[in-house]
């Protein structure tokens, strides 16, 4: 099965309070699922890979074989396309987890799109709409 996956991480502070969303679609762009989820306080790279992992995880379960990740993210990006190397510590097992994923598809294509592309600004959304609900929280527990 072949799926779109759309995915977002953000940090409030870098490193700061930090979330992930994806959105996963069928191959004919109608949505199927979608999460998010606080992750603590992190950066927001570790955030954006964070998200790319959950979404790929969901497709799995799905029964994904195929995959089209889309994410805002250059910089992680370029790092599975092997554009850029992953020289930051934190961020090499989520990489390396992520390539694991992603090599045993049938079929996988990583692209950047602008934060203009509608699905992406959903997902953008959804990370902000978690971390305004944790912030919240916080303050409420206060």
């Amino acid at each position: 099965m072949r799926f779109r996956l759309y995915s977002d991480g953000g940090s409030r502070g870098n490193p700061g309070d930090s979330a992930y969303a994806y959105i996963i679609c069928d191959e004919k762009g109608k949505e199927i699922g979608s999460s998010s989820n606080f992750l603590g306080t992190m950066t927001n790279n570790e955030a954006e890979y964070h998200g790319l992992l959950a979404g790929l995880k969901d497709v799995v379960r799905r029964g994904g074989t195929e995959v089209e990740v889309f994410m805002d993210s250059e910089l992680a990006i370029k790092q599975l396309k092997g554009q850029y190397r992953v020289r930051a510590l934190n961020l090499m097992p989520l990489y390396e987890e992520a390539m694991r994923i992603l090599e045993s598809m049938a079929m996988a294509k990583v692209t950047h799109l602008h934060r203009e592309n509608e699905t992406i600004t959903k997902a953008d959304a959804m990370v902000n709409w978690t971390l305004d609900q944790h912030a919240l929280a916080r303050q409420l527990h206060r």
